[in-house]
């Protein structure tokens, strides 16, 4: 049983092959990235770059970097056609904002703890620790020309 699904896959072809209706060739540039089972990534892929755009592509990067590479353009792929203006970089920033916001309210729990330390010394243990110190470039960081905003839970660095 496991031989007639495995030569019934060698003998399916790529999604990109299927896709654009033609014969999977043995060589075929997208048969290891764009599998029969994932028709959608392909599509995507296609309609946000182009068949012949991804196939330069692939054919200019190394092999060992195609599979990161068809990763990425899948991504980006989704993202923008789930925001065809900012695609991936409208994710990052909702995602960026999400940390800012986080970060704040982390920031107010850790003010609210050091209150609550000095109104009840005898009742207190030991106290906190201070805020742990936060690395993450950020290429929209005004105050760092090179990108590398440290934050120590003040919420003024980023």
């Amino acid at each position: 049983m496991a031989s007639s699904s495995s030569s019934l896959y060698s003998n399916s072809p790529c999604a990109a092959c299927k896709f654009l209706r033609r014969k999977c060739m043995p060589d075929c540039i997208f048969a290891p990235y764009f599998p029969p089972e994932e028709p959608q990534k392909f599509a995507n892929v296609h309609k946000i770059f182009g068949a012949s755009n991804v196939s330069k592509l692939l054919n200019e990067v190394q092999p060992h970097q195609r599979e990161d590479t068809v990763n990425s353009l899948a991504y980006e792929a989704e993202a923008r056609i789930k925001d065809p203006v900012y695609g991936c970089v409208g994710a990052i920033s909702v995602l960026q904002r999400q940390v800012i916001s986080l970060q704040k309210e982390l920031d107010s729990t850790n003010a609210d703890l050091v209150r609550y330390n000095e109104i009840l010394p005898n009742h207190a243990g030991p106290s906190p620790p201070p805020p742990p110190t936060f690395y993450y470039p950020s290429p929209w960081n005004n105050n760092d020309p090179h990108g590398n905003a440290y934050h120590t839970g003040g919420g003024d660095n980023i």
